[in-house]
């Protein structure tokens, strides 16, 4: 099964999380299909948090693939975000 999770980086109290389409089986921080993103849980001041590709989101859970609960939570903060752009 196809999964679309977070793949840790960054250095030690310094996370950095890739947004990664993977194989299920495979490990964290191991092999992946795509990086559709990234997410920055420490960014300060103008530093970009989030950013997400969600066409390629879309693509990806049309052809089965499942979102982890965290990464869910992302794609849905990002909609948001992106309407919100469209909007104004």
């Amino acid at each position: 099964m196809v999964t679309i999770r977070l793949s840790r980086s960054g250095s030690k109290k310094r996370p950095f999380y890739h947004i990664a389409v993977t194989d299920s089986r495979s490990r964290r921080d191991s092999a992946y299909i795509e990086r559709i993103g990234f997410f920055n849980p420490v960014a300060k001041g103008s530093e970009e948090k989030l950013r997400l590709d969600l066409d390629r989101v879309g693509y990806w859970q049309s052809n089965g693939a499942q979102c982890s609960d965290r990464v869910a939570g992302l794609v849905k903060q990002a909609s948001k975000a992106q309407k919100a752009a469209d909007a104004a």
